[in-house]
């Protein structure tokens, strides 16, 4: 799950009762967060073991609740003293992959053929 370009996304920080549905994740947004979870922005919750996220998403149509699971590791993310954090779409994609979004390490190339 990828948000299209554009969209804000926003990291719930310190951790989250991964019991909470997409009601309870909505509440948490309006409440917690000060934001309209209906606006079309992308919250990500991460639960206290690091290991377990949760997406929750509006796309206009209607509300979604995406989990995502490490099979080894644990998710980074930031310390619970900065509230919400926002992020590109690009590294909550290098989050999804597992991989630090703060500091992407690129692969490298070569600089000319042959």
């Amino acid at each position: 799950m990828l948000p299209p370009s554009g969209v804000h996304v926003w990291l719930a920080a310190g951790t989250t009762d991964m019991r909470r549905g997409m009601n309870g994740l909505a509440l948490q947004v309006q409440q917690a967060l000060k934001r309209d979870p209906h606006a079309g922005d992308v919250y990500v919750f991460r639960g206290r073991r690091g290991d377990l996220l949760k997406i929750l998403w509006h796309d206009g149509l209607g509300m979604s609740l995406y989990a995502k699971r490490l099979e080894r590791g644990r998710f980074i993310w930031p310390s619970p003293a900065d509230g919400v954090v926002a992020i590109t779409a690009a590294q909550l994609g290098y989050m999804l992959e597992g991989i630090d979004w703060r500091h992407p390490q690129h692969t490298w190339r070569p600089r000319a053929a042959g």
